[in-house]
């Protein structure tokens, strides 16, 4: 099997604060993964939202910063984007292309914005993407709470075809992932 990699996408402060569902239980199951990732060696890429141009999440500001709880560690490559796409001119994909990466665990907000078109464009370009329930998550977006959309989404609209969606335990326990040391 080709390596994978850990996708964390815009798990920023001004999103965070902000309260999304399951805010807690969301952290953990990040945190729990990307301790995982680095315990067997898969490389974690971080991706974070610049919306200056829309008066948030403005680069260089503290909104704009990966929250501590997940934050990367030294060394560890992050892409800034400006679209709800994480490949949208960030140079991700030649960056996994380089490193013969073919499978993305995909965690990260928001789940019916930029999870859904970072999953829908990594499946696009032949990637085989993996999301581990309750590692994604949004806002309420009237008529929809934010509970519904992340039930939709992981189990019609991702797992109807788009990735695989597992149990976030079970993800990383997975023995087809080579160990990448």
């Amino acid at each position: 099997m080709e390596k994978a990699v850990l996708l964390v996408v815009d798990v920023q402060n001004g999103l965070v604060e902000n309260n999304p569902y399951n805010r807690n239980a969301f952290l953990s199951n990040v945190r729990n993964l990307i301790a995982a990732g680095r315990r067997r060696g898969i490389e974690v890429v971080y991706v974070r939202h610049d919306g200056s141009g829309r008066g948030m999440l403005c680069r260089g500001s503290r909104e704009w910063e990966i929250v501590p709880e997940v934050a990367p560690l030294a060394g560890e490559k992050i892409f800034d984007k400006c679209f709800c796409s994480a490949f949208g001119g960030t140079g991700l994909k030649e960056y996994l292309d380089g490193k013969g990466i073919g499978t993305i665990i995909l965690v990260g907000m928001q789940t019916e914005y930029c999870i859904d078109t970072t999953c829908k464009v990594a499946f696009e370009y032949g990637y085989k993407v993996i999301i581990p329930q309750g590692a994604t998550t949004t806002f309420d977006n009237p008529p929809i709470a934010a509970a519904a959309l992340c039930e939709f989404y992981e189990n019609k609209v991702w797992g109807g075809g788009f990735a695989e969606v597992l149990p976030a335990e079970r993800v990383l326990n997975r023995h087809d992932f080579p160990d990448a040391r």
